[in-house]
């Protein structure tokens, strides 16, 4: 019996009632879990707040009552944006019973997105946006001109701090002005990005012809800039600016628009030269990641008419296979927007549209268009073919080429191309490969990794320059067949994510030009043929350290030269005069017991500066000074080691750039040079 006692007394502590369920009013959700309605508090969900104004005035300016909007960053961290639409409406809402300017405000899912009056096509579907914004901000304030007076309300963390609107004047113009101040509770870093806005707004502005967008940055008074867009080509202009400085198949960009009665279908399409797709899919001005119903209505139109008029016209012969869609893919730059009444969108990411109604309207309104461009522009015409034909030629030879190395790769096991040094793991989750600039760093790699996890491929000769090269040549370079055989998931159609063999892949080259140089190739290259890995955050950069600074038994290793004068700063206590002369290492080579060769230190001659401070500096000039020790300690192992994650965003710098430098036109490569010229810091000599 005493033992039951207990049990029910446990029972009555813990006990689930009515009590226990949280009613959470107002805006209190969004505190509480704001990872729910902005993606979380990281710089992502900071800036998220900024594109959810932004929004707003972009739905006015589609409705066609807005032609201008402003971004300002201000110091301490606040926004203003403002555009000159019909201004939120002030009076009493029937529901509510409360302004209508606060019930937008401050109650979830209001908005004039949901009816058939206030806008015919939005973004903001969900109608959370702005309530949103108030809701995560220390303080909002909202401006409102409308029916000839000014009205502003003010808010704190999401709630009001008048009954009404204010009546601050008159107005002789429409508009709405928002300000606000993210909070510090919810979002730990707070650091508007400067370039990310800008890219952001150019979208905008592209999908929005018409409109100026201005952006203001007035954070520090001495670094004040501005910049404004302004697109009356819509996305003709946005696929030339995608394409700028490429060489193009058809100097006449393909484009359509047209209505109905519930919807805009608009497509620009344009081939270069290039090996990799961009194709961009927009509904309601949102950028669906993941595609939908109107990028697959687009793809079905797209090979459905290059197939018949490649047959029409004698292009594919009668016993030639037709085109597939992926022969479509290389070097195409297309853009597919859609604004219709009520999008479905999958997830609250709206990252997918779900409306099965625009396939068939996507695809029709694009084939029509498209058969009759191709027929109007003959020599743009054969030179898309023609890209096409060698794309599909290229396709069959990759096959048989991957084949061939897949093969090859699964025979050779332990002794795969390139030195691969396996770790003893099977499961990728927890194994990494590290990819390694020479064969020197190779060697210190593998004597001082931890070998049940940590795999080591050492990079041997020239690198293949993708931006140049096909696929079927790819597979069989010297340099990247290596990496597609120890990774182990195959390439282009055959990749086969759940094959992976690693889940981290680390580029570790030297802390130079030419490592540099490796890491923008390899980048490319994951860019162009491993896209996924990087989507799923699994490609890294090692940081290995720059300097190695030694004061009696104090060892310190420094990964800039910021750090390195405050290091010496602090241990010489300004007794001592600060040199840049460093310590120039010995090394030599030698083998381990497996033949691996390795690079072991040896003793190095000091300056006399250094000898009178006390202090040693090496200055690592590659991964191949380090011993084995040092470089685990310091760029391996998992406990101390810094790494960054590759993001899209990087990728395609790192394309972009190497699209400069690369490619075929010599005049955008020009332009970098004479740029960049003066903010040289390293030159090789």
């Amino acid at each position: 019996m005493k033992k039951k006692k207990k049990i029910v007394k446990n029972l009555k502590d813990s006990e689930y009632s009515a009590k226990s369920i949280q009613v959470l009013e107002g805006l209190e959700p969004v505190r509480k879990r704001p990872g729910m309605y902005i993606g979380g508090t990281s710089l992502e969900g900071l800036h998220h707040l900024v594109w959810e104004v932004i929004n707003n005035c972009v739905d006015e300016a589609m409705a066609g009552y807005c032609k201008n909007i402003r971004i300002f960053l201000l110091p301490d961290n606040v926004v203003e944006i403002s555009d000159d639409g019909r201004g939120i409406p002030v009076e009493k809402h029937p529901q509510t019973k409360k302004s209508t300017l606060e019930t937008v405000l401050t109650i979830l899912h209001a908005g004039g997105k949901f009816g058939g009056g206030g806008y015919k096509i939005s973004g903001g579907l969900h109608g959370v946006g702005v309530s949103v914004v108030n809701a995560l901000s220390v303080w909002l304030k909202a401006e409102v001109r409308r029916d000839g007076k000014i009205y502003s309300m003010e808010f704190t963390r999401g709630k009001s701090k008048s009954k009404d609107p204010k009546i601050e004047g008159k107005a002789p113009n429409a508009g709405t002005i928002i300000s606000f101040q993210a909070d510090p509770q919810i979002f730990p870093e707070i650091n508007y990005n400067w370039e990310k806005i800008l890219s952001y707004v150019r979208q905008q502005a592209y999908l929005t012809k018409g409109v100026s967008i201005k952006v203001f940055d007035k954070r520090k008074k001495q670094e004040e800039k501005s910049f404004g867009f302004l697109f009356d080509g819509g996305l003709i202009s946005y696929i030339k600016f995608i394409n700028r400085g490429k060489e193009v198949k058809n100097e006449t960009p393909f484009y359509i628009e047209k209505e109905t009665q519930d919807s805009v279908v608009e497509v620009a399409l344009q081939y270069t030269d290039g090996y990799k797709e961009h194709v961009f899919s927009f509904a309601n001005n949102i950028f669906t990641s993941e595609g939908g119903t109107h990028e697959i209505g687009f793809r079905m139109a797209l090979t459905r008419v290059i197939n018949a008029y490649a047959r029409k016209n004698n292009i594919l012969k009668e016993k030639e296979e037709n085109f597939i869609s992926e022969d479509l893919q290389e070097g195409l730059s297309a853009i597919i927007s859609v604004k219709l009444k009520n999008p479905q969108f999958e997830g609250q990411t709206k990252a997918k549209l779900g409306n099965s109604e625009m396939k068939g309207l996507v695809s029709s309104i694009t084939a029509e268009a498209l058969a009759e461009f191709l027929e109007s522009h003959p020599i743009d015409a054969k030179n898309i073919l023609a890209k096409c034909f060698l794309t599909a030629k290229s396709r069959i030879a990759a096959r048989a080429a991957k084949d061939a190395v897949i093969r090859k790769g699964a025979l050779e096991g332990m002794t795969l191309p390139g030195k691969l040094a396996d770790c003893s793991s099977n499961d990728p989750a927890e194994s990494e490969i590290y990819i390694v600039e020479g064969d020197s760093a190779g060697g210190s790699a593998k004597q001082g990794r931890n070998r049940k996890f940590q795999a080591i491929l050492p990079l041997r000769g020239k690198l293949v320059n993708v931006e140049k090269t096909t696929l079927d040549k790819v597979v069989k370079s010297d340099t990247l067949k290596p990496i597609i055989i120890a990774l182990g998931a195959g390439i282009g159609d055959s990749f086969d994510f759940s094959k992976l063999r690693y889940h981290r892949i680390i580029i570790m080259a030297d802390a130079d030009v030419d490592g540099s140089h490796i890491r923008t190739l390899l980048l490319t290259f994951f860019y162009r043929y491993f896209e996924e890995l990087i989507e799923k955050g699994l490609i890294y950069i090692a940081q290995p350290p720059l300097y190695r600074i030694q004061k009696n038994k104090e060892v310190n290793y420094i990964y800039s030269e910021e750090e390195k004068n405050i290091m010496i700063k602090e241990m010489t206590n300004d007794k001592f005069p600060m040199t840049n002369k460093i310590q120039n290492s010995k090394s030599k080579k030698s083998e381990n017991k497996n033949g691996e060769e390795i690079v072991m230190e040896t003793d190095a001659e000091e300056s006399e500066e250094k000898k009178i401070a006390g202090i040693n500096i090496q200055r690592y000039k590659g991964l191949g000074e380090m011993n084995p020790e040092q470089l685990w300690e310091t760029t391996m192992d998992p406990e101390k080691r810094m790494m960054r994650r590759i993001t899209i965003e990087d990728a395609e710098k790192a394309d972009r750039i190497f699209d400069i430098l690369m490619g075929n036109e010599v005049e955008p490569r020009r332009r970098f040079i004479q740029t960049h010229a003066k903010a040289v810091s390293n030159l090789d000599i």
